[in-house]
């Protein structure tokens, strides 16, 4: 039976931190990469209700990582492949929501169920298995950091390319196809872009987890503001806050990731939601402030 002390321990640890940190400065430079990386794309996937859509993503990401796995190949190019295969998958075939819900149905658990297959396959270490589920904090080395920062850069240039078009586009889709945008292709490029983000994220996060560096850092400073220009500032803060906390926690427990950045991750978006009730509510009273006295409802 697991003591009180013990349970705390292993979450909270910090016996010779300061040499362990040596050991992890790769993942945390690749934490604080990805959370700019997902804080600027997560605005967008929040605008496009696609947060079912990166899930989905993540799935294919999974089963080509593990692929690449099986085969003794590149676990990063294969988890980029199967990312990209899915976004353009979705973004092609999935021109409506209702469409594009039912095809990420479809792939979800395909791409489960195959990336299962090869783990189950493979005869390599188990924590090889378990890293691509939850994240690892010390599988990035150099050559997988120099990856991952080349991809963010893409992914991130390519986002100011078509920042504002694509804004447009996400907020009334009607409106910006009769004003000329390529409304699909604006959709397709972005897909391309969400792939690419994803498998990066799922080296550091896992494929369970990633929702929780894509989605949930833009919700929460949607909760607080509706500026274009602050929301993906507290977006990317939120996201880096929540990824590189994560791994500094973990260090000490020796624990998979995934649990500290999730909780970090929820914890900023109740504070956030809870500002923004209070916002509301002030709001309100403000509002019925300014009625005059006995002027009627109509």
């Amino acid at each position: 039976m697991l003591h009180t002390d013990d349970f705390w321990s292993q979450i909270f640890n910090f016996t010779d931190y300061g040499q362990l940190l040596l050991l992890v400065r790769n993942s945390i430079l690749a934490g604080a990469v990805l959370g700019v990386l997902g804080g600027l794309i997560g605005p967008f996937v929040v605008m496009r209700d696609l947060a079912f859509a990166v899930h989905g993503i993540s799935e294919l990401s999974f089963a080509g990582a593990a692929a690449a796995l099986l085969l003794g190949a590149n676990v990063v190019a294969g988890s980029m492949v199967g990312s990209i295969l899915a976004a353009l998958l979705i973004g092609v075939l999935g021109t409506r929501a209702r469409e594009r819900n039912s095809i990420i149905a479809v792939l979800m658990p395909f791409g489960l169920g195959l990336g299962i297959l090869f783990l189950a396959l493979y005869k390599g270490r188990s924590a090889n298995k378990f890293g691509l589920l939850t994240g690892q904090i010390v599988s990035v080395d150099d050559p997988q950091l120099m990856v991952l920062v080349v991809v963010a850069a893409i992914v991130i240039l390519g986002l100011l390319v078509v920042w504002r078009p694509l804004t447009f586009a996400s907020v009334d889709a009607d409106v910006a196809r009769a004003k000329g945008l390529p409304v699909v292709g604006l959709s397709i490029g972005f897909m391309a872009l969400l792939g690419l983000a994803t498998a990066v994220s799922i080296q550091v996060v896992g494929a369970l987890l990633v929702l929780s560096l894509l989605v949930t850092p833009a919700a929460a400073a949607m909760r607080v503001t509706s500026s274009p220009v602050l929301t993906p500032i507290l977006s990317v803060a939120f996201a880096v806050t929540s990824i590189v906390g994560g791994i500094l926690l973990a260090l000490g427990g020796g624990l998979p990731i995934s649990p500290y950045v999730t909780t970090i991750s929820f914890a900023i978006y109740l504070a956030c939601r809870m500002v923004g009730r209070q916002r509301a509510r002030t709001g309100a009273v403000d509002a019925r402030t300014l009625v005059p006295a006995g002027s009627g409802q109509l």
